[in-house]
């Protein structure tokens, strides 16, 4: 796994497993999107499918994410190289943990509740607006993480 560690591709200091979280994190929103778009067209089974699968692949990115930042010494460690404020830093870390954990509870909800209703034949039908609903507050958290996890980025590898 010493490749992890090598010199990423996004021209900064991060290693290579950063830029490629930072990557795939960054794409999660459109990624999202598409599969939005799915049900828009009326594609439920697609829709479904989908949100299952940038699901799982996020959570398996997400614990990439967290070996390497246990092997790469934590926070701490990554920020002995930034010209940003620990303190600074610090506070948007724990503010894109803060959404990120939200987001990923929302996230579990939704796709939990939607595969209940689903079996249930009430979705699509009569709880398909409450779905819309929990749907646009999970794509916001997932936007936000994104952004303060690109915030995170920024303040370690480019100041």
């Amino acid at each position: 796994m010493d490749y992890m560690f090598e010199s990423g591709f996004l021209g900064t200091r991060a290693p290579f497993f950063m830029d490629f979280v930072t990557i795939m994190v960054a794409l999660l929103p459109l990624l999202v999107l598409g599969a939005i778009s799915m049900a828009k067209v009326k594609s439920y089974k697609a829709h479904a499918l989908s949100q299952t699968l940038i699901f799982i692949i996020s959570v398996i990115v997400v614990g990439y994410f967290e070996y390497g930042v246990r092997l790469g010494g934590g926070f701490e460690g990554f920020m002995k190289e930034s010209n940003t404020s620990h303190d600074y830093a610090l506070w948007v870390l724990i503010f894109h943990i803060m959404i990120a954990v939200v987001s990923l509870i929302l996230w579990v909800k939704t796709l939990i509740t939607a595969r209940k209703d689903s079996k249930n034949h009430k979705l699509p039908g009569q709880f398909s607006a409450s779905h819309k609903t929990a749907g646009i507050y999970t794509f916001i958290g997932i936007f936000l993480t994104g952004f303060t996890g690109l915030w995170v980025y920024v303040l370690l590898f480019i100041y």
